[in-house]
Order: C-alpha cells, then structure tokens, then sequence
C-alpha cells in the first residue's frame, strides 16, 4: 500500500513521495506534505522558472531564488511561486 499525505499543492490525498526530493529539514518537509503528483507540478514549474529567468543550479544566487520559488509554489509562503510575470506558453496569442 502506497504511503499518502495530504498533499499542500493539490489541496486533497493523495499518493505520498517514496524518500525525500530535497535535503534537509525542507526536504523532510516536503516529504510529508507534498504528493507525488503535487512534485511533479512543481518540477514542470521549475523548468519553466529557470528557462524563463536563465538560471543557472551551480550559481548560489540562482539556487537562493529557485528555494524560494519552491516554498511560494509548495507552500504559499512568500511572494515568489508564481507563473514569471510575461510569460506566455509556446503557442499563446500575443
């Protein structure tokens, strides 16, 4: 039987994460909220952050502003988490 939370991006139960996507006492936090499906979302994001604002994970500064994204995403906390402001999907009217 598969491990179930109550996922904070999906609002709802759901199916629990197999070990924990992130180190430290984050990665321990999203381990117990957050589904696998709710990861999911966020790595779709993520690719969308990071192409969107041109980061880079080996720059300390681009890794400070992906955390907090992670946290806005994840969890509602702070001000970042957001779709980057312009973006526009591939293939939206302009």
């Amino acid at each position: 039987m598969s491990r179930m939370v109550y996922c904070q991006v999906l609002k709802a139960e759901a199916e629990g994460l197999e070990r924990a996507p992130y180190p430290g006492d984050l990665g321990k936090r999203i381990y117990e909220n957050v589904s696998r499906e709710g990861w999911q979302k966020w790595l779709e994001r993520l690719t969308l952050i990071i192409n969107e604002n041109r980061l880079s994970s080996g720059d300390p500064k681009s890794l400070e502003l992906i955390e907090a994204h992670m946290l806005g995403f994840l969890f509602g906390e702070g001000e970042m988490g957001q779709v980057p402001e312009g973006f526009r999907p591939p293939g939206a009217k302009k």
